[in-house]
C-alpha cells in the first residue's frame, strides 16, 4: 500500500491503539518557553511525578522578554516570573536551557532548525500554536496545551486522533517580489481560516522544491492559520544539506546511513490523501491583510472587499473587521498610511529575511513618520546579521535593530504597537489588539514591510527590486 509522509510518521511512533480513533502516540522532542511550561511543571510537582527523559526538551526565553539592549532587566513582574520560573524549573529536572547571551537563545522556532535539533521522521510538539514550522523538515511537529505538555514530561507520549492529510501544490513560477510569506497568505486566503480543520498539510510541487529551507519554513509555520494541526514537507537533499554538521546533528560519519533513514519517509508517488488543492500563482502580487485574520487578505493591487462580495457567513466577520481596522470596501489597500513596521517573528525572523530587507533598506532611509523594529529570531541569527554587515545598514536606514525575542508578534513584552497606530508586520496573525490594545495591524512578506517603511504607506517591494 503506498502511503504518504504522515502514514509513515505515524506508524513510526504509534504505540498502541485505545478506544475510538485515539491511539498513544511516542513524541521525539519537545522545546520549552516561559509562557506555557510553568504550569506544566507544577502539575506534575504537585503530583510527585519525575521527568522521564530530558534529553528529550530544550527550553530557552522568547516570548514575553524584552529585545532592548539591557534585555535581562526584566521590570513586567509577571514576565520576570516566569523567566526565572524557567531558569529554576530547567535546572531542578537538568533540561539545557539557553538563557540570554548563551548563543543559542531566540524563538523556539527558529533554534530548533538552526541547532539541528528538527530532524525529518520525528514527532515534535511545543506549547505554542507555531510549532508546525518544524514541519518543513518532514517532522509532524504540532502545538499543544499545558495539560497535554505535562503527559510529555512525564511519559514521552500523548493520545493522539491520526489527522485526515490535506494535499496543497502551489502551480506556477515564483516571481520576483513574490515570497513564501506570499504563498502562504494566498493559500490562507483562499480555503478560509477554517479551510484545513482536521489536516495536516503536506505541501508539494517544484515550486516548494525551489525553496530554500528557511522560505518552507515560513510556509509551515501559518499552516494553523487555515485550521490545519500541522504542514509539513517531504525531506530532500535541501534539507540534508541545511542540516549537515550542525550542533545536534547525526555526525558526518554516519550521514549516509542517517539519510537512508530519513528517505524512508519521504510520500510515495501514488500515494493517497483525503483532499487535494491546487493553489494558482500565475501573474499573482504581493499580499497583505486588510482585516483582523490572516484569511482576509488580498494581493497588493487589489481593492478591499466590499459587503456584497463577501459570502452571508462571513458578513458579521467582515463588518466587525473594516470597522476596527478603520477601512472602507472597495479602497484600494496599497497606499494606505501606516506607523510602525515589524521585521522578525518565527514566521519571518530568519537570516534570508533579514537578507531580503537590507537589500531593499540599503542606501534608503525609513520614512519619518515610521518607527521599524527589526527583530532576528535568535541569536544565531543575529550574529550572522552583524557577521554580514546587516546591522550597519539597518541603523543607517534608521531601523531600530534589537535583540532576538518574539517582540511585537504579540503585547506580551515590552514591545507593543501604540492604540490608533497602524503596523504593517511579517508576522502571522493580525487579531485584534495582537501587537499591542487598539493597534492595527497588516501581514505581510518582510519584503513589502521593508518597502511600505521606507514609503510610509503599504507598498510593493517591486519598485525596490
Amino acid at each position: 500500500m503506498q502511503k504518504n509522509i504522515v502514514d509513515k510518521i505515524w506508524e513510526k511512533h504509534l504505540i498502541n491503539h485505545s478506544e475510538g480513533n485515539f491511539s498513544i502516540c511516542g513524541i521525539d522532542f519537545s522545546f520549552l518557553h516561559e509562557v506555557t511550561s510553568a504550569q506544566a511543571f507544577q502539575k506534575l510537582e504537585d503530583r510527585g511525578i519525575a521527568i522521564m527523559n530530558p534529553k528529550q526538551f530544550i527550553a530557552t526565553i522568547d516570548h514575553s522578554i524584552p529585545t532592548r539592549p539591557n534585555r535581562n532587566e526584566i521590570f513586567d513582574l509577571a514576565a520576570k516570573n516566569q523567566v526565572e520560573l524557567l531558569r529554576h524549573n530547567a535546572q531542578k529536572h537538568d533540561i539545557p536551557f539557553f538563557d540570554f547571551d548563551s548563543g543559542h537563545q531566540g524563538i523556539v522556532h527558529a533554534i530548533g532548525p538552526e541547532l539541528g535539533i528538527t530532524q525529518p521522521g520525528m514527532t515534535i510538539v511545543c506549547g505554542d500554536s507555531h510549532t508546525a514550522t518544524h514541519g518543513a523538515f518532514g517532522t509532524l511537529a504540532f502545538g499543544i496545551g499545558t495539560s497535554e505538555l505535562a503527559h510529555v514530561l512525564a511519559t514521552g507520549c500523548l493520545l493522539l486522533k491520526k489527522p485526515k492529510v490535506m494535499k496543497v501544490e502551489f502551480k506556477g513560477q515564483k516571481e520576483e517580489g513574490i515570497y513564501a510569506k506570499d504563498l502562504i497568505m494566498k493559500l490562507i486566503s483562499t480555503i478560509g481560516i477554517g479551510g484545513a480543520t482536521g489536516y495536516v498539510i503536506e505541501y508539494t510541487g517544484q515550486v516548494i522544491k525551489n525553496m530554500s529551507m528557511e522560505e518552507r519554513m515560513t510556509i509551515c509555520n501559518m499552516s494553523i492559520e487555515c485550521g490545519a494541526k500541522a504542514g509539513l514537507i517531504n525531506p530532500d537533499q535541501t534539507t540534508y544539506e541545511y542540516l549537515k554538521e550542525r550542533p545536534f546533528s547525526p555526525k558526518i560519519e554516519q550521514w549516509e546511513k542517517i539519510i537512508s533513514y530519513w528517505n524512508s519517509f519521504v510520500s510515495d508517488e501514488n500515494c493517497f490523501y483525503d483532499k487535494e488543492i491546487i493553489i494558482d500563482i500565475f501573474a499573482m502580487q504581493p499580499m497583505v491583510t486588510w482585516g483582523t485574520n490572516p484569511a482576509q487578505a488580498i494581493e497588493i493591487n487589489s481593492l478591499i472587499p466590499t459587503k456584497i462580495q463577501v459570502s452571508p457567513a462571513e458578513e458579521i466577520m467582515y463588518e466587525n473587521a473594516i470597522q476596527y481596522m478603520q477601512l472602507n470596501g472597495g479602497d484600494k489597500i496599497e497606499g494606505t498610511p501606516i506607523d510602525w513596521a515589524f521585521i522578525g517573528s518565527c514566521t519571518n525572523g530568519r537570516i534570508e529575511d533579514l537578507r531580503i530587507c537590507a537589500k531593499i533598506l540599503k542606501d534608503r532611509k525609513v520614512h519619518p513618520s515610521v518607527t521599524l523594529y527589526i527583530v532576528p529570531a535568535s541569536e544565531g541569527v543575529l550574529q550572522q546579521a552583524k557577521k554580514e554587515g546587516l546591522d550597519f545598514i539597518f541603523k543607517n536606514a534608521g531601523a531600530d535593530f534589537r535583540m532576538p525575542g518574539c517582540s511585537l508578534c504579540l503585547g506580551m513584552n515590552d514591545d507593543k504597537v501604540p492604540a490608533g497606530k497602524r503596523c504593517i508586520s511579517s508576522t502571522n496573525r493580525n487579531f485584534v489588539g495582537r501587537q499591542g490594545t487598539g493597534s492595527y495591524t497588516h501581514l505581510a512578506s518582510p519584503a513589502t514591510v521593508a518597502a511600505s517603511s521606507i514609503r510610509g504607506k503599504i507598498t510593493s517591494p517591486l519598485e525596490f527590486l
